[in-house]
């Protein structure tokens, strides 16, 4: 990511939910209709770039992939009786403004970003016109001067509140220590709360098309400043979880998301084995 530049990983990403909902028939399996409202214009251009680098078809996973992984967060988050929901590494995310029935119902939104990301977001939703809430703070942390601690702290977050953290689409960028290093800090949450990751499978427990995608995706990410780092077993992905001090509340296989999001659709649309999400949980 360059100075003053938001992460093009991102950009992508909320292109990609966007697509979803532009390109494919009902029902989508998410609704995010301020997608590509955010990216702006930029986002045909990104298109096009993807669908070079990566195929129509891959693409078209790409965008499945990204539906899926934030209707599963949402999914759990709506059940969970919350008080805080943070999400690491934002992006161009817009629960806040899909959903102000959640923040008018009491839950508190904190967005998590590097300040780039965050500042050109911000510029955005000022441009757009998007409503402001109370309930509904920014949180931008560098962390090469600053931890995920005292940030939140700054922020006014309520370490005694149950709360929800979302890490969508970011551990993969991160080494493991890293990783630790976080999932660490969120353990000091009130007991009862949750931490939903995605991660990445390793390369050899995909099917073909997931390899195909995983080697065209390196090459993206390192052009774009953002190499991938990190690809973990299932095996591997819980034991790091435990030894953070984190119970293993949900760990969905493929054929499980398949047969709670998939089941009954008349399109050819199937979730790949690529990234996995798993549910952790603060003991209590």
């Amino acid at each position: 990511m360059e100075a003053g530049e938001p992460s093009r990983t991102a950009m992508m990403a909320a292109t990609a939910r966007g697509l979803h909902r532009l390109e494919e028939a009902r029902p989508w399996l998410f609704d995010d209709f301020l997608g590509l409202v955010l990216v702006g214009p930029a986002w045909r251009d990104i298109r096009t770039e993807l669908t070079a680098a990566l195929s129509e078809p891959i693409l078209r996973i790409v965008s499945t992939m990204s539906a899926t992984r934030a209707r599963y967060s949402e999914e759990r988050l709506s059940v969970g009786g919350f008080d805080q929901y943070v999400l690491l590494g934002a992006g161009l995310d817009s629960f806040a403004w899909r959903r102000p029935d959640a923040l008018a119902g009491g839950l508190r939104v904190f967005e998590v970003d590097h300040p780039a990301s965050q500042a050109w977001k911000l510029a955005r939703v000022e441009e757009l016109g998007l409503p402001s809430s109370d309930r509904h703070l920014f949180v931008p942390v560098d962390f090469e001067v600053e931890t995920l601690d005292l940030a939140l702290d700054r922020a006014g977050f309520d370490w005694s509140g149950r709360t929800f953290f979302s890490w969508l689409g970011v551990q993969p960028y991160l080494t493991v220590e890293a990783t630790e290093a976080t999932l660490r800090s969120l353990a000091k949450s009130h007991p009862g709360s949750e931490i939903v990751l995605s991660y990445l499978i390793a390369p050899p427990l995909m099917e073909d098309i997931g390899r195909t995608f995983h080697e065209r995706w390196v090459d993206i990410a390192a052009k774009v400043g953002e190499p991938v780092q990190t690809a973990l077993t299932p095996e591997e992905a819980e034991a790091l979880v435990r030894r953070c001090g984190l119970d293993v509340a949900e760990h969905p296989t493929r054929d499980d998301v398949e047969a709670r999001f998939f089941a009954g659709r008349s399109d050819d649309l199937v979730p790949i084995t690529f990234e996995q999400f798993l549910v952790a949980a603060v003991p209590g």
